[in-house]
């Protein structure tokens, strides 16, 4: 299914570092960034997440909610952020959704299908680095899909996030 910009962002329910949350009731009456990474402990990844941690502030005051996903087992994740925690010198205070079987990646078209080389031992598709903002309304406002090498540009993201709340 092909998401556009406008269309009301599917719900789900899913394991997080903090919990089972239900999307819908995450997003309750806030902005969301919603985005994927390709794999734990890797260094992309470890220092993006950690840039958002950094930045919680400046999601908070927007009224932003910060949450991310990957295809890892929710067991990695916990001492993955253990260990982003250590190497930033952050606290990461936002859920990190577990989606082994890609039920929520599917939905969001995150599977990175032109790497033949991230994927897992049973050949299937690890995520990309996807990007969603959902207004309160749960309408998809933003998507952006970068390749596994490269890290996202949270400069960008935030501009956008004032773009858009400043146009509403």
């Amino acid at each position: 299914m092909v998401l556009r910009l406008g269309d009301e962002a599917p719900n789900f329910k899913a394991q997080t570092t903090e919990g089972e949350i239900d999307f819908h009731q995450f997003i309750g009456n806030s902005w969301v960034v919603l985005f994927s990474h390709p794999a734990d402990f890797t260094p992309v990844c470890t220092t993006e997440l950690g840039e958002v941690a950094r930045r919680s502030k400046e999601f908070e005051d927007r009224n932003v909610k910060v949450i991310g996903l990957s295809a890892n087992e929710l067991g990695d994740h916990h001492k993955w952020v253990k260990d982003i925690n250590e190497v930033n010198k952050v606290n990461v205070g936002f859920p990190i959704i577990a989606d082994a079987d890609r039920t929520v990646s599917t939905k969001y078209d995150m599977l990175d299908y032109q790497d033949a080389t991230n994927v897992d031992t049973k050949g299937i598709p690890f995520t990309i680095r996807s990007v969603f903002i959902i207004d309160p309304k749960k309408k998809i406002r933003l998507t952006l899909t970068y390749p596994a090498s490269t890290g996202r540009n949270f400069d960008e993201i935030i501009r956008v996030i004032d773009s858009l709340q400043l146009g509403d």
